[in-house]
């Protein structure tokens, strides 16, 4: 149980890949819940954008913008209270997941500026 909860440290390097592992769940579930929801019950093409699929679209990808920019301003805190590898390691992450976040926001605004299922 310590150890799990070390992993859970913002200096952990077990966060290196953390960003980039919740920014591809986001990415698989966002376009295979898209294509699925297309295919079951598509919003009529005179709806234009707002739709309750583009609405669920934006939650989902607000709620994983703001968790990774959690994240980040978590380690950017957490690696001025350390020093030498943890500062590092903490550095990175913070890096890795405003990289993350950045990428959720590049990719989701086509996708909710654009009506779905053409």
């Amino acid at each position: 149980m310590a150890s799990m909860m070390e992993r859970l440290h913002l200096t952990h390097p077990f966060h290196f890949v953390i960003g980039l592992t919740l920014w591809c769940a986001w990415f698989v579930a966002v376009y295979g819940g898209h294509a699925v929801a297309c295919e079951a019950a598509a919003p009529a093409p005179e709806q234009g954008v707002f739709t309750l699929l583009n609405g669920g679209l934006l939650l989902v990808s607000v709620l994983t913008i703001t968790l990774l920019a959690a994240l980040a301003l978590g380690c950017c805190h957490t690696a001025k209270q350390h020093q030498g590898r943890r500062r590092f390691n903490a550095a990175i992450s913070a890096g890795l997941y405003l990289f993350s976040a950045l990428g959720v926001v590049f990719v989701a605004l086509p996708i909710i500026g654009v009506p779905p299922c053409l």
